[in-house]
């Protein structure tokens, strides 16, 4: 999910810049690019992938 929303993000800051719209200092494309950058690291931590990848395979022992 932190992957899509960088790809969102970067999007965003791409629009912002090849529009040459002016915005404020908080709505800059370099800010949304950072707010990109963070979001990947996290998704690339490990961050963010639910409730799926956590308890895959344990809590089932072996039956014979």
């Amino acid at each position: 999910m932190l992957g899509i929303t960088a790809a969102v993000l970067f999007f965003v800051a791409f629009l912002i810049n090849a529009a040459t719209i002016s915005t404020n200092e908080a709505f800059s494309s370099t800010n949304f690019m950072l707010l990109g950058l963070a979001a990947l690291a996290l998704h690339i931590a490990g961050i963010g992938h639910g409730w799926a990848a956590r308890g895959r395979g344990r809590g089932r022992g072996r039956r014979s």
